[in-house]
């Protein structure tokens, strides 16, 4: 049974907004209007992904908020359905008190007018006494019937109201459902275009310069942060595969193309390449002699020798490079150049940063 309380339909002012967003063409470009710049259209692309990537994140959250309201909609529908359920029992056994009542005073000479009882009753007080209790007793059982009824007949209509609100409130959520796959879309649709930018820089060798994205600022307690907000881990250090000639070097991170990749600390550009195994890539040097790499991006967000604070965008991930999949190679260098890498797992947890 759905809930006999009408839920907060707040979905229609987001459906609106998602409309906005979800009607932006795919290759839409923020960038300002010039025909004549490919590197405008190149930012404009990452720009676009950068955009969908925190709508679709925002739909997304609220998608699951609307969903947990409906959990405890649901909940609050199986409370009241057991209330009626309780009032309607109450009634049963308030007939079948009445019951009993009437079939006591049919055998009691109830059915004899009561003038005609008094007469023929041994003791007229009595008789009294006990039909005043009789009237009482009926009275009150006919008060809560009608009461129960009355209780009932609400809770009829109640359930109808949230019948008709549970309705409109799934067609919302169908609606922002298909919004959210649809930004979705687009969303996978611009990130494949983004990488395939990248996949041309890096066959040229040629970067094709920084594309700058607007970003809030990071959340940064500790001084360090992860390089990517959500992940997976995949390919840890030191383990063994075909693509490597040793081992692992760094650490893996499991993102869709189009994350955004963020120092892990304050320090300054070193290098960005875009040609070779890593694709494109960005190092930075920090504090104490220590180097970060960032690899298979499919955008660089930095040039070379700018300083950048912890959580600063420096890039998109992507798949450039000797890279079988979407993900961002991590590593910590004590040189700027490969081959002198540590495990970046414990050292990130060594400065307040896990990764679970």
């Amino acid at each position: 049974m759905r809930s006999l309380r009408r839920p907060r339909l707040l979905v229609p002012a987001l459906l609106c907004a998602l409309a906005v967003l979800a009607a932006r063409p795919p290759g839409a470009s923020d960038a300002a209007a010039d025909g004549d710049s490919h590197g405008a259209a190149d930012a404009g692309i990452s720009a676009q992904v950068a955009r969908l990537y925190e709508d679709a994140a925002v739909a997304t959250q609220r998608y699951e908020a609307g969903r947990q309201e409906a959990e405890v909609q649901r909940a609050q529908a199986e409370r009241f359905e057991a209330l009626l359920d309780r009032e309607r029992q109450g009634i049963a056994v308030l007939h079948e008190d009445l019951g009993r009542i009437a079939r006591a005073q049919y055998r009691s000479g109830g059915g004899l007018p009561i003038t005609a009882q008094m007469i023929l009753a041994d003791d007229p007080d009595n008789l009294m006494r006990g039909q005043r209790a009789v009237w009482r007793a009926d009275l009150a059982v006919n008060n809560a019937i009608d009461k129960s009824r009355r209780a009932e007949a609400r809770l009829a209509a109640d359930e109808k109201k949230a019948a008709a609100a549970w309705r409109e409130l799934d067609r919302h959520a169908t609606e922002l459902a298909d919004l959210k796959r649809d930004i979705e879309a687009k969303l996978e649709q611009a990130r494949w275009q983004l990488q395939g930018q990248a996949d041309a820089s890096v066959a040229a060798g040629s970067c094709r310069g920084a594309v700058r994205l607007d970003q809030a600022d990071a959340d940064v307690t500790s001084g360090w942060i992860a390089p990517v907000k959500s992940y997976e881990l995949s390919a840890a250090f030191g383990s063994g595969g075909a693509r490597w000639a040793n081992r692992h070097t760094g650490q893996d991170f499991a993102v869709p193309i189009g994350t955004p990749v963020r120092a892990v600390g304050a320090g300054r550009v070193v290098k960005v390449s875009c040609g070779g195994p890593f694709g494109i890539e960005v190092v930075l040097r920090h504090a104490g002699g220590y180097y970060t790499q960032y690899a298979h991006l499919a955008a660089a967000a930095v040039d070379q020798g700018e300083s950048v604070s912890a959580g600063h965008w420096i890039g998109q991930s992507g798949t450039s490079g000797n890279s079988t999949g979407p993900h961002l190679h991590f590593e910590v260098r004590v040189t700027p150049e490969t081959g002198s890498a540590v495990d970046p797992v414990p050292w990130l947890a060594a400065r307040g940063v896990p990764l679970e």
